[in-house]
């Protein structure tokens, strides 16, 4: 495999017309997945594939997926939201249930067990959560990195106290995958929504579950993909899922998949210790920077730099050139494969 120095693949994959700031929001996408997505679509038009759209160009994705969350392919289903994936998983809990969470997690991790209805939810502070585990705890349900402020979670502590008590853990990675290392095995259940950090086109989205976890989710979506045989099980009733994630899939988004395969190649290309390396040393040199102009970032080490009460800036940085964002009160900025110090001082300038 070729591998990538970050900036060479920034210079010959990306081209932004302002400063990018704003993969919390939605990432870039490299040139050759919109070529391929492009390409599919030509086709399409055409007339000149049979189906939509290559099936191997999903399995492709999965594998990309797999490697950089380093779980075998088989413990991979693919769909097209996160939300969707969560609302299976809280499908397969009793009524009565405890479900843990961080105060201000994002809404797709916690609304579907929260609207449910039947189930206890419990809220404690992100810092906290793991304390928070007791022996009435089902399942955990947290972000690696918190959307609002960028907040990387105590992974370790979590795991363990879960663990202890017995509960489930389900990791939204959403915010993480891409720049910050996952290892998707250690948690019962993922969920990753691919267009922010995985630089996919919207419309791809990745479940991980355990052999043990996948015996409890109910065949609430079961397709005609789910059967694991694409174009064999088109008619009448399944008899079966396929044995691994796989019977979990829903119809892919092809255009979509198409260009995923090429943004997760493009990841494995650059590698995971050189994308953590750039995307933190980036977000450290704004911290400093913030730091000098007198603002108070929220502390630690992630790639997305979150400044309290400065929110109100993000109009006029937009209107600059310079995209960011400003959830819950926050501006919101992240830094991610394509991003440069020009970039991260252009803000800083502005800011001053």
């Amino acid at each position: 495999m070729t591998i990538l120095a970050p900036i060479h693949a920034a210079a010959v994959e990306f081209a932004p017309e302002v400063t990018y700031l704003n993969t919390s929001s939605w990432g870039l996408l490299p040139r050759r997945t919109i070529a391929a997505v492009k390409a599919l679509a030509d086709e399409n038009a055409a007339g000149r594939r049979v189906g939509a759209g290559s099936f191997e160009a999903v399995e492709a994705a999965r594998v990309g997926f797999a490697r950089l969350v380093r779980v075998h392919p088989g413990r991979v289903a693919t769909g097209s939201s996160v939300t969707v994936h969560v609302g299976l998983i809280a499908a397969s809990l009793p009524p009565g249930a405890e479900v843990l969470c961080p105060e201000g997690e994002f809404s797709s991790v916690v609304s579907p067990f929260a609207l449910r209805g039947d189930l206890r939810m419990r809220y404690a502070p992100l810092a906290d959560l793991a304390g928070a585990v007791r022996e009435s705890t089902a399942l955990v349900a947290f972000s690696a990195v918190q959307s609002a402020d960028g907040r990387v979670a105590d992974l370790a502590a979590v795991r363990a106290a879960a663990a202890a008590h017995g509960a489930r853990t389900l990791l939204d990675a959403t915010q993480a995958a891409g720049w910050f290392p996952v290892d998707a095995g250690a948690y019962d259940y993922t969920v990753t929504g691919g267009f922010k950090f995985l630089l996919c086109p919207r419309g791809t989205s990745f479940l991980t579950v355990t052999e043990e976890a996948q015996d409890t989710l109910p065949a609430l979506f079961a397709g005609w993909v789910a059967a694991g045989a694409p174009w064999t099980s088109n008619y009448g009733a399944l008899e079966r899922l396929a044995p691994t994630a796989r019977g979990f899939d829903e119809p892919p988004a092809f255009l979509s998949y198409h260009g995923a395969e090429h943004s997760l190649a493009l990841l494995a290309e650059v590698g995971s210790d050189a994308l953590y390396a750039h995307a933190t040393g980036l977000a450290a040199r704004l911290r400093d920077g913030l730091t000098t102009l007198g603002h108070k970032a929220v502390p630690g080490e992630s790639a997305i730099v979150a400044v309290p009460g400065l929110d109100g800036r993000q109009p006029e940085l937009v209107e600059a050139g310079i995209a960011v964002s400003a959830p819950a009160g926050n501006l919101r900025i992240s830094c991610h494969l394509y991003n440069t110090e020009a970039d991260v001082d252009r803000l800083l300038d502005f800011l001053a």
